[in-house]
């Protein structure tokens, strides 16, 4: 049985949403299984998104994530954290006033990856086209087009050569989406 039945959202089971009305779903998504979702901001999510498992989307503030972006296994995006480096301390058992958290909306723009086990930070805007390579972590935002590995820039993406491409998807799949 589907647990969740959400229209041009394929979701395999088991998964756990928490904060369904906070989400706006694009068509053509797939989440797979054993990921795991919590909103308490909007989450926007685009079409054509493929989230593989393990994945956590953690919406203490709001997520945007672009058309055909891909965010492969075991990663992590995070829109709030606590903050330990001043004041704060503690955990979700002890009022929010003693924790000293942050909290930044995280842009993922249309056409970016973000690999296998990597973390996304608060407050980061991850550019249209950006590859983020396996087990990074990003903690600033990411020029488009640019291939990454954590926050340092190797290389950059064939932004022409994706574009193409996607103008030939389009032409292909006209009439049909």
């Amino acid at each position: 049985m589907r647990k969740y039945k959400i229209p041009g959202v394929t979701i395999f089971e088991p998964t756990r949403i928490t904060g369904l009305p906070n989400i706006e779903f694009g068509k053509n998504i797939i989440i797979d299984s054993y990921t795991f979702i919590y909103s308490n901001k909007r989450l926007k999510i685009g079409n054509n998104v493929h989230i593989a498992s393990f994945v956590f989307l953690s919406g203490g503030e709001v997520i945007e994530i672009g058309d055909f972006v891909g965010l492969f296994q075991g990663c992590k995006i995070y829109a709030s954290t606590d903050d330990f480096k001043d004041w704060g301390f503690g955990n979700p058992t002890i009022d929010e006033k003693y924790r000293n958290p942050y909290r930044a909306p995280v842009v993922i723009g249309k056409f970016a990856v973000v690999g296998a086990n990597s973390v996304v930070l608060p407050g980061v805007t991850i550019g249209e086209g950006a590859s983020v390579g396996a087990c990074s972590v990003v903690t600033r935002d990411l020029d488009p087009w640019g291939i990454y590995i954590g926050n340092k820039k190797i290389g950059e993406r064939n932004k022409q050569g994706v574009l193409d491409n996607y103008a030939q998807y389009l032409k292909e799949t006209e009439g049909k989406r």
